[in-house]
């Protein structure tokens, strides 16, 4: 009998514990599910298929959409230049250089281009999962996780001035090219925090960090993303065109500025308060002709076969592999050396211009194709080919092509005033840019990160 009243004792105990551990449960649940702090199923169900998901949106998702007429305004057409920020969805644009020729409105003649231009939104393909284009929410996370460096030419300008647009009112721009008209088209351009930001108070700030000497983004005029010296050497080492004599330069006398990675990838990796760049943003080619580097003209190949242009694809082939190994190794040593912020490159394909662009008042559904043979346009596809195959590669898991250029290929319509290549901040194809770029660096990588660990 004391054996049994033991054995009932155990068992009392054990349903009283059992009891115990589902009431716990029950309140723990309850809370859960009622707090505003509540962690739901969902949020367990993302932890154990994070390994599984697939990309919300791959770069040829986003590309793969169309372009779909929403006009977000009733007004029938410009009367004046400032309308052309309401019409974009702009509150302003704290950058300066050029204001009215990047907002399109430096040619009154032209005017009649608006609302229309600015009416347009690009609809990514059905399978993309893209958060809305928020500046705010844009600036949040460039403070908290890294900002910008945009390396390019005029283009990569443009898109500078754009991000002022988009971030605006939040940042505040340097230098000012309304008081110092002198400074150079290459100058450094930054965007900093604004000390009037009405989200200054929700941002999560680095260690350091400083609102007043902190770039959010910053542009540097890169042409070719390797400086002369570097370039010449490349030239010099390799049989390119060597049915030809060797030139004492691969440059003729066609301007270009340009960069060694040993300057900016210094920059892309330093700490606050002097910098804060978590991606660097690349995009290069409308400058690798046969005009700047003269040394692979060839006046028989002829216009059909871009006076050699297929020379300097070769050339830029070989070029761009030196670049995006200095660039990894950098960032390869970063992190070895304790370096523990996110660091990346996006290389943005490039976009070449329009034949005829004054003279088309809306988008196209297909790619246009070339009539003439100006410039390299109709090779600038070849070089983004290169460029994405190359970094196709897992010698460079840092540095991530973006095939993004189709919106902008359907939209003859979207030029600057003065040119068929230079765009129109607000029309959509900029900013399509920096969604695109702002949702891969936020979402796909991280999502990469998490399938890698």
């Amino acid at each position: 009998m004391v054996k049994v009243s033991s054995l009932l004792s155990i068992r009392s105990l054990s349903t009283k514990v059992l009891l115990l551990g589902a009431i716990i449960t029950f309140l723990i649940t309850l809370y859960t599910f009622s707090s505003p702090y509540s962690f739901h199923i969902s949020n367990w169900s993302s932890i154990f298929s994070q390994e599984r998901q697939r990309s919300s949106c791959t770069p040829e998702e986003w590309s793969s959409g169309r372009w779909v007429y929403s006009p977000t305004s009733d007004l029938v057409n410009l009367t004046r230049p400032e309308q052309a920020l309401s019409l974009a969805g702009f509150e302003g644009c704290a950058a300066d250089r050029e204001y009215h020729w990047h907002l399109g409105t430096d040619h009154e003649e032209l005017w009649d281009r608006f609302p229309k231009v600015s009416s347009y939104r690009w609809l990514p393909s059905s399978q993309c999962d893209v958060h809305p284009l928020n500046g705010a929410a844009m600036v949040k996370d460039m403070v908290a996780n890294g900002g910008w460096l945009l390396l390019g030419d005029s283009i990569t300008e443009n898109h500078f001035f754009s991000l002022s647009c988009l971030l605006y009112p939040h940042v505040r721009a340097t230098p000012n090219y309304t008081e110092n008209p002198y400074f150079d088209r290459a100058w450094q351009q930054h965007l900093y925090l604004s000390p009037s930001s009405p989200i200054i108070s929700e941002l999560v700030m680095p260690e350091g960090f400083s609102i007043e000497n902190t770039p959010l983004v910053s542009f540097r005029r890169v042409d070719l993303l390797l400086n002369g010296t570097e370039l010449d050497a490349i030239y010099h080492s390799q049989d390119i065109g060597s049915q030809y004599t060797k030139a004492e330069s691969v440059f003729g006398d066609e301007a270009f500025w340009s960069l060694s990675p040993s300057e900016y990838m210094s920059t892309l990796l330093d700490s606050p308060p002097d910098a804060n760049y978590g991606t660097l943003v690349v995009s290069t080619a409308g400058h690798w002709t046969t005009g700047t580097l003269r040394a692979f003209y060839d006046e028989d190949a002829g216009e059909d076969a871009g006076y050699g242009i297929h020379n300097v694809l070769a050339f830029f082939k070989v070029a761009m592999r030196a670049w995006a190994g200095e660039v990894q190794h950098a960032i390869t040593e970063y992190h070895k050396n304790g370096g523990r912020r996110p660091k990346q490159v996006v290389v943005r394909a490039y976009l070449p211009g329009h034949e005829n662009c004054h003279n088309i008042f809306e988008p196209t559904e297909t790619i246009t194709p070339w009539v003439n043979k100006w410039y390299n346009w109709p090779w600038i596809q070849d070089f983004n080919t290169e460029f994405q195959e190359l970094l196709s590669s897992s010698e460079f898991p840092d540095i991530h092509f973006l095939p993004i250029e189709r919106p902008g290929r359907l939209r003859p319509d979207a030029h600057a005033s003065g040119d068929c290549l230079h765009l129109i901040s607000g029309t959509g194809v900029i900013e399509g840019w920096s969604h695109y770029i702002w949702h891969f660096v936020t979402r796909e990588l991280k999502q990469k990160d998490i399938s890698h660990r």
